[in-house]
């Protein structure tokens, strides 16, 4: 068959099949009287081999090799192909990433991109000054999406540009706290407690939603950020959490001081003194936590704290006792 009928066979035009023919991967049969290129069906066989090949990513060189040489083995170069493909596709990922986010910033002209581009950059520079400068500039200059934001803060070890990409994050639209929740579940602990924490420092209702849910997280430093800020913003749901960490001397002191959040309210004041009371009689005598415990009874008002004071101020623990009497005094000369 003659050049045009091969064409239309195989669908690879006469001027590749022909290119082919000047590199010997296709050979034709022979010519025509009148110089016309003839193939054969093993020439058609061959092109489509060719063409398979070439689908996988090898280069004409390399189909030449494979159909060729005998010796030629393919699991070397198969696994090459795979990772240049996934360099490919990581690549070709971060640009589209990085092409969304800008679409995002919904930029009115072309130095809108080129600002928001420089602080995407910024953003993943290995400069901790360049981070934090695009993190506080991302507020002020030309807004940077939530979505780079989040994945920077859940990213950031350095304590200052943390701070700031959190503070960013808080100022930057509805769409934060809702991104930050993925970090929440992620099999990471840092990660886990950067999320929580960007979420404590949005100050509105989702934010708070996602800090009720997290009390009840596997994770135990996510469930004491959340119950600290929680019981900074008079959640009464952080009360049992608080009292935990008071007892598991993590982070006690900001425990004690969360409790006296939702203690403004004189029902929940009784409660909490109830509960740090109940609590402090389970816990073996000369335990430290009973004397954190009493601590713990300094801010909450009311009546109720007072009678367990008066009470454990004849506690047989002695570190118990001393403390309570302290207390007892203090609220009488208030």
């Amino acid at each position: 068959m003659l050049i045009g009928e091969v064409e239309r066979r195989s669908g690879v035009s006469a001027r590749m099949l022909r290119h082919y023919e000047s590199l010997g991967l296709v050979r034709p049969t022979g010519r025509t009287g009148s110089g016309y290129r003839e193939y054969s069906d093993e020439n058609i066989r061959r092109v489509f081999h060719i063409e398979s090949l070439r689908s996988l990513g090898l280069s004409l060189a390399d189909v030449g090799r494979a159909l060729d040489d005998p010796g030629f083995a393919p699991s070397e170069l198969v696994a090459d192909l795979v990772r240049r493909t996934r360099e490919r596709i990581a690549a070709e990922t971060e640009l589209l990433t990085r092409l969304r986010r800008i679409g995002a910033a919904e930029p009115a002209d072309w130095e809108d991109v080129l600002q928001t581009v420089a602080l995407l950059q910024a953003l993943g520079s290995k400069s901790a000054g360049a981070r934090q400068r695009a993190a506080l500039s991302s507020v002020e200059d030309v807004p940077v999406p939530v979505e780079a934001l989040v994945e920077a803060v859940l990213s950031e070890s350095d304590p200052n540009v943390a701070g700031a990409l959190r503070w960013a994050l808080a100022r930057s639209g509805e769409d934060g706290p809702a991104l930050l929740a993925e970090g929440l579940g992620s099999p990471v602990a840092e990660v886990r407690e950067r999320a929580v924490r960007s979420i404590a420092e949005i100050p509105d209702g989702a934010a708070t939603a996602l800090l009720r849910d997290a009390l009840t997280n596997p994770d135990v430093v996510v469930r004491g950020y959340a119950a600290l800020e929680l019981g900074a913003r008079g959640v009464a749901e952080a009360v049992p959490t608080l009292i935990d960490m008071i007892v598991e001397e993590r982070n006690d002191v900001d425990a004690a001081d969360a409790l006296s959040a939702p203690a403004s309210d004189p029902a929940w004041a009784d409660r909490i003194a109830t509960g740090l009371v109940d609590r402090l009689g389970r816990e073996p005598r000369g335990s430290p936590a009973r004397r954190r415990l009493t601590q713990a009874l300094a801010d909450i008002p009311g009546d109720t704290t007072s009678r367990a004071l008066a009470e454990l101020s004849q506690d047989d623990d002695r570190a118990v006792a001393l403390t309570a009497t302290y207390l007892l005094a203090r609220r009488g000369a208030r």
